[in-house]
């Protein structure tokens, strides 16, 4: 499969009726589904546990496969230790609706660095659902069919110049050699779809009332040339607490932070969505085709896009 040939066409839906979360209607469109939820850990408080209770149903309505978290997972200095007990306050205490006893697939946001972040890549050695095998890495997923998706889980808050010198300790981590790994995978994955998703934005659909947009530009900078270059079609964070999508240059970019505290934005820009409702994200993923749905914590499908592969 020649990636500079890919191509990739998009649908999008404001306030639609959640296209997503329907199953498929014939055999070529089998598909697998997974979660998608950010900037969470709050002790079940700020409206988490009432996701946490959504993303239950839904995944269960949904048969997902997995639940992928996109960083800031204990607020708001990470954890101590494997012992810390915001494992079970935060995490094993909220999430306990039996569809979401499936692998997280977990990535690092910049309050993760405020703790120890040894102690969440260990616990995976503790838990049967916590996934952190590394700062960054990349897995493989068999699509119903013949066609594969690779997924990088990315770790951005080396690439934040103003964290170096703080209490985010990102100081000696090699931002560069992360940099060459992913052009390295993406040059020579030969899967249906790459799949790209941090923690921080790199284009957003949102501006402050004073114009300033929160766009991160050490994100631009260094990550965004790789994707595209490699014609990468999604790229998914959390960071800024919302849910907001916006497409620029033939990326979809998404964020899915509104995993617990959230904060009501300006109207959206670039002609993209945003909202300051509690929630997550739904994908299903075919080998023609990737629907998601930015859903609330009651359930409605607040924006939906469908990303077909030519």
């Amino acid at each position: 499969m020649n990636l500079t040939r890919r191509q990739f066409t998009t649908t999008s839906a404001v306030l639609g009726a959640g296209a997503a979360l329907a199953r498929p209607a014939n055999a070529e469109d089998a598909s697998i589904s997974f979660l998608l939820v950010g900037d969470w850990g709050r002790h079940g408080y700020h409206h988490q546990r009432a996701v946490a209770r959504q993303m239950g149903r839904t995944a269960q309505e949904i048969g997902s496969l997995h639940t992928v978290s996109v960083g800031d997972n204990f607020y708001e200095n990470g954890v101590e230790s494997v012992s810390d007990p915001q494992w079970k306050s935060s995490f094993e205490d909220v999430y306990t609706a039996s569809s979401l006893q499936t692998p997280w697939k977990v990535t690092l946001g910049n309050h993760d660095y405020r703790g120890n972040v040894q102690a969440q890549l260990d616990y995976t050695k503790h838990s049967q659902r916590w996934q952190l095998p590394a700062r960054y890495y990349m897995e493989t997923a068999t699509l119903p069919g013949s066609a594969t998706a690779a997924f990088y889980y990315l770790d951005t808050s080396p690439f934040i110049k103003k964290y170096y010198g703080t209490r985010v300790a990102v100081d000696g981590q090699n931002s560069q050699e992360q940099l060459d790994w992913l052009d390295a995978k993406l040059t020579a994955s030969t899967a249906e779809w790459n799949i790209v998703i941090g923690h921080h934005p790199i284009y957003t659909a949102q501006s402050d009332a004073d114009g300033y947009d929160h766009d991160q530009p050490d994100m631009i900078a260094r990550v965004n040339p790789i994707l595209q270059k490699h014609h990468v079609p999604i790229y998914v964070c959390g960071h800024d607490h919302l849910l907001q999508a916006v497409k620029m240059d033939g990326i979809s970019y998404v964020c899915t932070g509104a995993g617990s505290e959230t904060y009501q934005p300006e109207p959206a820009i670039r002609g993209g969505f945003a909202s300051g409702a509690h929630g997550f994200m739904v994908a299903r993923l075919s080998g023609r085709r990737l629907d998601y749905s930015l859903v609330d914590e009651h359930g409605s499908a607040l924006y939906s896009q469908s990303i077909v592969r030519a």
